[in-house]
């Protein structure tokens, strides 16, 4: 007798799942988008999503094929308190970009949201909801929406300037160069009146 289940080795579910969650997130973005519809365009039912990713924060990170946990970047920067922190900010930006071969999927995202709204869609999703409200909320500061999207500008110009465009010398510049130049803006948008 033969048991009935899973079969065995990789039955490709997980990348049909990421697959589904790429065109969600991309189209309707990550609030429009549910672990259910998910789960009903890869075939799937949503108990399996949850179980490969946790959660649809774990689907989107996944879908977003990130170098890193965004939530553990946040908690990171901001266990150093609030001083400092715009240069702290600059310092994990040029880090994180700088030591992924290449750029990976972060370039490719980047050069893609200039032209196709469902890639800017997804920048928006992971630098807005993911990582720089959560910053603005972390530091203590009143109105993070606004200070989320004014530290949006200055590091998506910054990763243009750097690695599309690779204006010099911002594109060969270390961070020991660049971050006490770039930080205080960052923190007066973090901490400082608006």
């Amino acid at each position: 007798m033969t048991r009935a289940g899973r079969r065995p080795g990789d039955s490709g579910t997980r990348d049909a799942i990421l697959a589904a969650a790429k065109q969600a997130f991309g189209s309707k973005g990550y609030g429009a988008t549910s672990v259910r519809a998910v789960a009903r365009t890869a075939g799937v039912d949503p108990s399996l999503v949850l179980h490969f990713f946790g959660s649809k924060d774990g689907l989107f990170e996944a879908a977003l094929e990130l170098p890193l946990d965004p939530a553990a970047v946040v908690a990171g920067l901001l266990a150093g308190g609030v001083d400092g922190l715009g240069e702290r900010v600059v310092r994990t930006f040029l880090g994180v970009w700088d030591a992924t071969p290449g750029q990976g999927p972060m370039l490719a995202m980047l050069r893609s949201a200039v032209s196709h709204e469902d890639s800017a869609a997804m920048l928006r999703e992971l630098l807005l909801r993911v990582i720089l409200r959560p910053l603005a909320l972390g530091a203590g500061a009143d109105h993070p929406d606004l200070r989320a999207a004014l530290l949006a500008s200055q590091v998506v110009g910054l990763a243009l300037t750097r690695y599309v465009l690779r204006f010099e010398p911002v594109a060969s510049a270390d961070a020991d160069t660049l971050a006490p130049l770039l930080g205080p803006t960052l923190q007066r948008y973090l901490t400082g009146a608006l």
